[in-house]
């Protein structure tokens, strides 16, 4: 925003970043990176998370903009004070602080009545017309490309005029429901048991859409190839089959999903969450998919996709005994099946899919139901019908569409 007389001088980022003073004459910018995730940190606090939060002064360039979203900063709301630069010139040479106290006063608009408090204010340094033009200059030389990164969530506001009617007019838009961005930027998510198909599904729909496919598994195994930090913390988990932590799973996830591909082009997410608990807390994090399939399949045609399936350890291809048989003798023999796929296995991770699936769908309840255990293609073309297609509206009250 503009220097509008309402900012606290000593924390506008438009300011230097640190004030200057005798025993600090030299001031230095921070950096955009470190700003972005200094924010970020402070906004995945549990009172922001909880009660929401507003952002003033930041950001300053469309850089910055971009940096907030790749750091999954979501916005739901864009304010924009606008007035005349003599307006705000004026505005800005008439602060006054009390030095004792740090309150900020205007020769104009909030000037003290107590004759020991106005002796005792000071000019504060930076609000020259000079120094406040170069600042003007400076916001609308960055103001459009800012909002080009935010498109559809700002609103100007006329800020030359009292300040009820101000706060008003900024209340009734805050309180005003996000304009949604479906049909733009698809944000899916595919559940099924195991054998369902999502992997194949979520290729088809990255694929023809240019949407990022987001496996959760992937993402993982990715992190603890590359011997990230949070990839040392996942590995023991993964070598001991064991189930990685969800507050370490929604760190990887949140990353990727906050990065600006996924926020521009949208995104395909399969593996996570599995249960209520874990989708509660993707939606916490600000990563609410907007159309949701279940992918439906009996508990036999599971067991036949998974347990005949086995792998060719000199080539690596994969064969199934029904509907990929090895194409000779001496393949067949060498086949070797996976641990994870044996018949007792895949039951006791039906049995788990079968414990959460229900409370998953009363928690999305907009979920859409598609019966895999059909061509795999079939399937496709219902799954695409439903992501180009407007969501059907429901009457108030009446329950989720089966």
């Amino acid at each position: 925003m503009p220097p509008t007389g309402t900012c606290d001088w000593s924390r506008d980022p438009s300011s230097p970043a640190y004030p200057c003073t005798p025993e600090a004459p030299l001031c230095q910018e921070i950096p955009d990176a470190l700003w972005a995730r200094l924010i970020q940190e402070r906004l995945s606090e549990v009172d922001c998370v909880k009660r929401g939060w507003v952002m003033e002064g930041f950001p300053r360039t469309r850089e910055q903009g971009l940096l907030l979203q790749i750091n999954g900063t979501s916005l739901d709301h864009i304010v924009v004070l606008d007035a005349p630069d003599i307006v705000l010139i004026e505005r800005n040479m008439g602060k006054r602080i009390d030095p004792s106290t740090g309150e900020i006063y205007h020769t104009t608009f909030d000037w003290p009545e107590a004759p020991e408090v106005q002796k005792n204010l000071m000019e504060p340094a930076g609000i020259s017309e000079y120094e406040t033009g170069k600042r003007l200059l400076e916001y609308q030389r960055n103001i459009q490309g800012i909002l080009r990164a935010f498109p559809k969530i700002y609103k100007k506001i006329n800020a030359d005029q009292p300040c009820m009617d101000v706060f008003s007019q900024v209340l009734t838009f805050v309180l005003s429901k996000p304009r949604s961005l479906a049909p733009y930027t698809p944000r899916i998510l595919l559940y099924g048991p195991p054998g369902s198909g999502r992997r194949l599904q979520a290729a088809l729909l990255a694929q023809k859409y240019d949407i990022v496919n987001v496996s959760c598994g992937q993402v993982l195994k990715e992190a603890v190839a590359d011997q990230t930090k949070i990839g040392l913390l996942i590995e023991p988990y993964i070598e001991n089959e064991q189930q990685v932590p969800d507050s370490l799973v929604l760190r990887m996830l949140g990353d990727r999903l906050s990065r600006l591909d996924c926020a521009t082009r949208g995104w395909v997410l399969h593996g996570f969450p599995r249960d209520a608990e874990q989708a509660a807390l993707l939606s916490d994090a600000g990563y609410i998919p907007n159309r949701i399939f279940f992918l439906d399949i009996p508990d036999d045609v599971a067991i036949e996709r998974l347990s005949l399936r086995m792998t060719d350890p000199v080539s690596g291809e994969r064969y199934h005994s029904l509907y990929r048989p090895a194409p000779h003798v001496e393949v067949h023999e060498r086949l070797r099946q996976k641990p994870a796929d044996s018949e007792q296995k895949v039951q006791a991770r039906l049995d788990v899919y079968h414990a959460s699936a229900e409370d998953l769908e009363e928690f999305y309840q907009d979920v859409i139901h598609v019966n895999a255990d059909q061509d795999p293609h079939t399937v496709w073309e219902f799954i695409e019908s439903c992501v180009i297609n407007p969501r059907p509206q429901r009457v108030p009250g009446e329950p989720a569409s089966p």
